[in-house]
């Protein structure tokens, strides 16, 4: 037998020894995650769009070929908020015959579309500067050139810290990567200036050195923020998880075992799947009591789950090697066995 939350409104509240009410399931606090992301992207997407025309200005000023780069980084940067708005506005929506699970896997969608644009910006900025290696150009009022840089930097770190931030908060790869790309860009910002004071002393070739050096750094931004993407998208955890969800299950009263624990990313929430060992002396209406008691401890224990199944097996019997189907035919048919 299973237990799990039939739909998304069927949250409950109740009291523990009178103290407070809260809510289990998955409807207040995904809608609360998906609210606050939203709520980042939204201003994030503000901060670096003032940075980016503060810097047309410039560029259309002085014609620094770097800062014109570092420019297309920021619109390039403003313009990944647009996937991750529309993967935290569809996570929003309930499970559909379709979709039974919902939509918070769109949300690793935008994550590897997060990474591909850093991973451009990095190939943008290596192309620029062999470019500009090659053809040294001259640099026209470095001064402007050096505070529009500063500015790209801080409003790119101003912003990355707050994606970030956010990001952990809500357990969302996909924020988090765009809060790198958002720091990747904010580099690019620390090289134009590193190439604007090499150019104001003399040395024009540290532009484009720079520039190589920045793109090796982006790149390694690449790697980190695609293991932490890709991994979740093959649907992989951290092992703490599992022993977290054990040890809560440990105190259940009427658990026998912890057979098997299965656990999922589903945007930036858990699901699990769990199959206990019960006494095979308990009826079918309590050991649902005892399934219930496990999702239920689950649920308050581990907030970053957004809902459990839970199988209970009886003792003995429990797992999925006992729930494998030995070799058979049908009415003369070939022989076939179900995992």
């Amino acid at each position: 037998m299973s237990t799990t939350q039939h739909t998304r409104a069927s949250a409950h509240g109740h009291d523990h020894s009178g103290i407070h009410a809260h809510t289990h399931g998955t409807i207040d606090a995904s809608l609360l995650t998906t609210e606050r992301g939203i709520w980042a992207v939204k201003w994030s997407l503000v901060g670096l769009a003032i940075t980016a025309v503060f810097q047309v200005v410039v560029v259309i000023y002085t014609g620094s070929v770097a800062l014109l780069a570092d420019t297309i980084h920021n619109f390039g940067d403003a313009g990944t908020a647009i996937p991750l708005w529309i993967a935290f506005a569809l996570a929003r929506r309930p499970p559909s015959r379709s979709f039974t699970y919902g939509y918070g896997r769109v949300e690793d969608i935008a994550g590897i579309a997060v990474v591909l644009t850093i991973l451009v910006s990095a190939i943008i900025a290596g192309v620029q500067s062999v470019d500009r290696l090659l053809h040294p150009q001259p640099m026209l009022h470095v001064w402007a050139v050096a505070v529009a840089s500063i500015v790209g930097f801080v409003g790119n770190e101003l912003v990355a810290v707050f994606r970030i931030r956010v990001g952990n908060e809500i357990n969302s790869a996909a924020l988090v990567a765009d809060g790198h790309h958002a720091r990747a860009d904010g580099l690019t910002s620390l090289g134009v200036l590193a190439g604007a004071v090499g150019v104001w002393l003399g040395f024009p070739l540290t532009d484009p050195i720079v520039g190589l050096l920045i793109m090796i750094a982006i790149l390694r931004i690449v790697w980190e923020s695609g293991k932490a993407v890709l991994t979740r998208v093959a649907d992989g955890v951290d092992p703490e998880v599992v022993d977290e969800i054990m040890h809560a299950l440990d105190h259940v009263p009427g658990v026998q075992n912890v057979a098997d624990v299965r656990v999922r990313w589903l945007g930036h929430r858990m699901r699990a799947e769990v199959a206990l060992a019960v006494s095979p002396g308990l009826t079918v209406a309590e050991g649902h009591t005892v399934a219930l008691e496990a999702r239920h401890r689950l649920l308050h224990q581990l907030p970053y789950l957004s809902d459990a199944t839970i199988h209970v097996d009886p003792d003995g019997r429990s797992g999925e090697g006992h729930h494998r189907v030995e070799e058979h035919d049908h009415e003369g048919l070939s022989p076939h066995s179900h995992p």
